[in-house]
């Protein structure tokens, strides 16, 4: 039986010239209720008034998460309309001039407070999986397994090449604005959950985490969740994409459980080299160079991302979501990340890539086999 899995998506709410608006709490307001509210799946304010979220409910199969997912991107993007904005699924924005307005709230305060400058410019959106398991010490066992594989998740999701108006020169900008946060990056090796509780809890004493549910790591156990929260993608520039994470971060579960159960341990990255991963991934995306953390030498990123397909290859067959996944990923080689396809788009000028941002945002799958499974 496959594993329960479940997306948070974070969007921005854009005036037609392309500016955020912080008119989060009105847009919330219009909408209602979550499309898949009967399995827990609910809409928030995000960190800043200009960004909204969507966290589905509990899904046992990719058609449902893949409802779940535009359903609520039509919904939030029909509240949007209603204000004179459009919803954009895009890891940071295309352009920005104005200093975006903190969300209300104690706790978004106190972010604030701490982090001051780090997050003046901070309106980054990503796309965070949960994949059930059994309970936080498994948690932090497939944690480790993941490790190799974070990077290569950043890579098949970067879509945010651009910051205030310029091509970064980076094809997920997001990661290089998260690094500035303390523990961010792919999370240390740990041998037992008390041991990551230990270390999250020095972090808080040493005053750079705000409280015990706060990290910045790729990975951590779900807080106040029985599950495995991924946190490497940017925002899903399709609901295809936000489902392509979500399959392949339920295979890697899968896989890791299946290690566990014969007692194979997961290889011991180095930290740096791993770091080394992040870096490159947010670099080039798919399209260049990435890092090998376990051989720690740089091997085109594309062909990293066929040794993960292969390594997952047979819980994505138990699971029934191979043919999906491997359409998807061809799909993606075709058209390009999201960041490559913004930056095709800009040939047009930036209206042709926020136009582009908004059309898939809320477009249908462009998948048959994925219109056959739905």
């Amino acid at each position: 039986m496959a594993k329960t899995v479940g997306v948070e998506e974070e969007f921005l709410l854009l005036a037609a010239s392309g500016e955020p608006v912080a008119l989060a709490g009105k847009v919330l307001a219009a909408v209602g209720g979550h499309p898949g509210r009967g399995s827990g799946g609910s809409l928030h304010q995000e960190l800043f008034q200009t960004q909204v979220e969507a966290a589905t409910g509990v899904c046992a199969t990719l058609a449902d998460l893949r409802a779940q997912l535009h359903g609520a991107r039509v919904l939030l993007a029909e509240a949007a309309r209603a204000e004179g904005l459009d919803l954009v699924s895009v890891g940071t924005p295309v352009l920005a001039k104005a200093v975006p307005v903190l969300s209300e709230g104690e706790r978004f305060a106190r972010i604030g407070n701490l982090y001051r400058g780090v997050i003046a410019d901070y309106q980054s959106c990503g796309c965070h999986v949960h994949v059930g398991v059994a309970d936080r010490e498994t948690a932090v066992a497939m944690m480790n397994h993941l490790r190799p594989w974070l990077p290569t998740l950043l890579a098949l999701s970067a879509n945010s090449p651009f910051d205030r108006g310029r091509d970064s020169g980076y094809a997920s900008w997001r990661m290089v604005q998260q690094s500035r946060f303390p523990g961010s990056g792919v999370p240390p090796w740990f041998d037992s959950a008390s041991a990551y509780e230990r270390q999250v809890d020095r972090l808080v004493d040493c005053g750079v985490l705000v409280d015990e549910a706060m990290s910045f790591w790729l990975a951590r156990p779900g807080v106040g969740l029985p599950t495995v929260e991924v946190r490497a993608a940017d925002a899903a520039g399709t609901a295809d994409e936000a489902v392509l994470q979500a399959a392949l971060t339920r295979a890697l579960v899968g896989t890791a459980e299946a290690a566990l159960a014969e007692g194979r341990e997961a290889p011991r990255v180095d930290d740096q080299i791993c770091a080394a991963a992040v870096w490159n991934a947010a670099r080039h995306g798919l399209d260049g160079p990435g890092v090998d953390v376990v051989e720690a030498r740089t091997v085109p990123a594309a062909r990293i991302l066929d040794r993960l397909l292969a390594h997952v290859r047979d819980a994505l067959a138990d699971s029934g979501d191979l043919a999906e996944v491997e359409e998807s990923v061809a799909w993606v080689r075709r058209a390009g990340t999201g960041a490559v396809r913004q930056r095709r788009a800009a040939a047009g000028g930036p209206e042709a890539v926020l136009e582009m941002l908004r059309d898939q945002t809320v477009r249908e799958q462009p998948h048959p086999t994925y219109r056959k499974s739905a």
